[in-house]
């Protein structure tokens, strides 16, 4: 993964950004010679939220599938919700 520097970034803006991704989807920039943050393009963005979204439903689905959640309407859960706090008052 190509690397910049903030000095870098000071020096030629955008255009160290457009270079260093010419050739990769990632890049990182260092500040005081540490690696603190990765720019990447917008296609490659949206790759990855996908790839999130996609592992968060997976996760939801096996949730389900093992019964570690629950699956009603919004009334009910306000009524369950309601006997807990009622329940944990006293």
């Amino acid at each position: 993964m190509p690397q910049l520097t903030a000095n870098d970034l000071k020096v030629r803006g955008i255009a160290a950004i457009e270079s260093a991704l010419a050739e990769q989807t990632e890049a990182t920039i260092s500040v005081r010679g540490k690696d603190r943050f990765v720019v990447m393009d917008m296609a490659q963005y949206h790759y990855l939220r996908e790839c999130e979204l996609e592992a968060a439903l997976i996760q939801s689905r096996a949730d389900l599938d093992a019964g570690r959640a629950i699956q009603e309407s919004a009334d009910a859960h306000m009524a369950r919700l309601d006997a807990l706090l009622n329940n944990t008052a006293h």
